[in-house]
């Protein structure tokens, strides 16, 4: 039998707040983080909101020297990682670090220092290119920062398929657990990318909201006046430990991870399954994996990313998985609220539904103002409701066709 694996710590860094409670705080209220760019100028790009993080200062929890050779993204994973083992109450000397990992998402890394120093090739030549460079830009620097700061020595990985690279991690954290490879793991995802060439890119795909007179109402999931997703940045890790030795350290225990479902669509670079096929047998298999029956799922936090092909195909995906089922279940998009991001998106989303469980609330689906007819399903808009929730599923779908479902349950010992 696999051994059984809980959630004890969530650390966030999101453009809603930085801590857990700041974020759970805002998405209970509704709040927004979308706002018009602030670190670069916008002119001549088509999109110019996004959902940066403003009050973040590395320096609060790094030394000044170990930040600075990191790019953005590597910092906010350190940070919430940080911050998560804060918030399960582990001594960072008591760890047990041969049997404690981290696995890392995100899907683009160090585009930031990338930019910055392509900017120097080209105006000072290539003897001015930083040695740094190259451990500050590749993507598997955020696993690899987070095991050296917290000196880590168990498995260690990095995962980079898109908007569903953090919703992988977690659940292979949660395999490496379930087979006895460690005793606890750090699944985090961090992005860092609204940089003019990240936001220019999306924006020739047609790919991002243009509503700049309007950032706060901009992110509107299944909404029928939707017109693309909204970027953002951030990080967010969950401690995953396995149940006896939380159980034994007395640890507060959040939720259950449960189950893990991963598919591909097989069909297009950017869009999805137009029958939803991938993302259904993702939920399904999901479902199956945590031995449980569409009947005892009662909430889905949906991808819900605010673009007109995701938000219809991701409800005909639930139709599919949960027959009449479907028109039951509560459903809300934290991208509301957030915005996108990315391959943090995932983490950030577990993170919500583990304490939209624990807190017994969904939280609300914010802009829904006037409902698409292709999207009917019950998406708790505007205003969070109480709900005791025994299981959920997080939904994460990602370019490529890559898809991830979670299955978190409330702990019953």
């Amino acid at each position: 039998m696999a051994r059984r694996v809980v959630v004890t710590g969530i650390g966030v860094i999101s453009p809603i707040g930085i801590g857990v409670e700041k974020f759970w705080q805002a998405l209970i209220e509704g709040k927004s983080g979308i706002d018009t760019i602030k670190s670069f100028d916008t002119t001549g790009i088509d999109s110019k909101i996004a959902g940066e993080v403003r009050d973040f200062d590395p320096e609060a929890f790094l030394p000044r020297k170990e930040a600075r050779r990191m790019d953005r993204f590597s910092q906010f994973a350190v940070c919430a990682s940080l911050l998560a083992l804060e918030d399960a109450r582990w001594d960072g000397d008591a760890l047990p670090h041969e049997r404690a990992g981290v696995l890392f998402g995100s899907g683009i890394g160090g585009i930031q220092t990338f930019e910055e120093q392509y900017r120097v090739l080209l105006e000072r030549g290539p003897q001015k290119i930083s040695p740094f460079f190259i451990p500050m830009m590749i993507v598997n620097m955020g696993a690899a920062n987070v095991a050296i700061r917290l000196g880590l020595k168990g498995p260690s990985s990095c995962v980079s398929t898109a908007c569903e690279a953090s919703t992988h991690a977690l659940g292979e954290a949660l395999r490496i657990i379930q087979r006895g490879e460690a005793d606890l793991m750090i699944a985090v995802g961090a992005e860092a990318s609204i940089t003019p060439l990240a936001l220019a890119g999306f924006c020739a795909m047609k790919a991002l909201s243009t509503r700049n007179n309007e950032p706060q109402k901009a992110s509107r999931p299944f909404d029928k006046n939707r017109d693309g997703f909204v970027m953002a940045e951030g990080a967010c890790a969950l401690v995953l430990e396995e149940e006896t030795l939380a159980l034994k350290r007395g640890a507060r225990i959040y939720a259950e991870i449960r189950g893990y479902g991963s598919t591909c669509d097989a069909y297009h670079i950017t869009a999805p399954d137009p029958e939803g096929d991938g993302a259904a047998r993702s939920m399904s298999l999901a479902i199956q994996d945590a031995g449980l029956t569409i009947e005892d799922i009662d909430y889905i936090n949906a991808h819900g990313t605010s673009t007109p092909l995701n938000d219809k195909v991701e409800t005909m995906a639930i139709k599919k998985t949960f027959g009449e089922r479907a028109y039951a279940l509560k459903i809300s998009s934290t991208k509301s609220m957030t915005g996108h991001l990315l391959g943090a998106a995932g983490s950030l989303e577990g993170a919500a539904t583990v304490l939209c469980i624990y807190h017994e609330m969904v939280h609300p689906t914010i802009n829904l103002e006037e409902r698409d007819p292709e999207c009917d399903l019950d998406y708790v808009p505007e205003k969070a409701c109480s709900c005791t929730i025994r299981h959920a599923l997080s939904n994460s779908f990602g370019f490529g066709g890559h898809n991830g479902t979670l299955v978190f349950s409330r702990y019953e010992g």
